[in-house]
């Protein structure tokens, strides 16, 4: 380990992101995104809702991407057993149901939902969630 790991590692200065979709382009596109950001790692990814929880725990991430519409168990119903274990960590809803989840997704622990079809936002919502942590 070179001398700026170690310090990151000390300081967490690189924060760790757990990403959650059931299609594997999106894990890739958005695993691609989030790593050419210079202060984030993708820590793990998951297919499912279960898996989400499960790596939440096991990997302790700074902050959780999790697609709304997932096999076993969906997003907001993920967020809120992550909430319940984690509740310092933010969650960003990523869906292509944007608008018509976010009256539901306020009901929920989610920082910010963010639309697919909208690239861009998911980097800008991730900077504004870390920052209010």
């Amino acid at each position: 380990m070179d001398i700026t790991s170690f310090w990151q590692v000390v300081f967490r200065l690189t924060k760790r992101i757990l990403i959650a979709d059931d299609h594997e382009s999106v894990l890739r596109r958005v695993r691609a995104t989030l790593e050419s950001h210079p202060d984030w790692e993708v820590c793990g990814d998951a297919v499912n809702g279960r898996e989400a929880v499960r790596k939440a725990i096991e990997l302790r991430p700074d902050l959780v991407v999790l697609d709304w519409a997932m096999p076993e168990l969906n997003g907001l119903k993920a967020a809120e057993q992550i909430r319940d274990l984690l509740p310092s960590v933010p969650i960003v809803l990523h869906t292509i149901y944007g608008s018509q989840v976010s009256v539901e997704a306020k009901k929920h622990p989610i920082c910010r939902v963010v639309e697919k079809a909208k690239s861009g936002a998911l980097v800008t919502a991730i900077e504004e969630c870390l920052a209010r942590v």
